[in-house]
């Protein structure tokens, strides 16, 4: 009897089956950074994602998305090592300069969120261009002829004392 009462009067417990544990991590669907030109970028390639089907397009748009941590910055030198002639070189981050790469080669085109003064003034004293994504998204929608590079992630100090 008391087996019954306590049926009535007790839940046993709910069922999660669906939106109600935690699943692990997801990707992210948007920065969540509210730079406004950073947020109209995404809305331009969420765009050229939907309509072309081109994987470099996807690949900017996710990495669009990504923290800072996660968009390192590259320097100048790696870039000149990695450039092919005749296409643009894009880099979804910050281009830093290094004195460690003596030439800049004539008429280099690089593609970045972002470039540092130095970098800058170097890249276009050789004839080169600094292109931001909104131009090559007008000059090259599907991104061929395009090299896309990354900085590298565990350079930072703070990997130092990891581990």
């Amino acid at each position: 009897f008391t087996f019954f009462l306590t049926l009535l009067f007790f839940n046993m417990g709910i069922d999660l089956v669906a939106g109600g544990r935690y699943t692990g991590h997801k990707r992210r669907t948007a920065p969540k950074s509210n730079n406004i030109y950073l947020n109209l970028l995404v809305q331009l390639y969420r765009f050229l994602t939907r309509r072309t089907n081109s994987k470099f397009n996807e690949t900017v748009l996710r990495r669009l998305y990504q923290s800072r941590t996660n968009r390192p910055p590259m320097s100048l030198s790696k870039i000149v090592d990695y450039s092919k002639d005749g296409q643009v070189t894009a880099v979804v981050g910050t281009v830093t300069d290094d004195s460690r790469a003596l030439e800049v080669p004539d008429g280099i085109r690089i593609c970045a969120l972002r470039f540092s003064e130095s970098a800058r003034a170097r890249i276009t004293a050789a004839g080169g261009e600094c292109l931001t994504f909104d131009q090559l998204a007008q000059e090259n929608p599907t991104g061929s002829k395009v090299t896309l590079l990354r900085g590298p992630k565990h350079s930072r100090e703070s990997y130092r004392h990891f581990g």
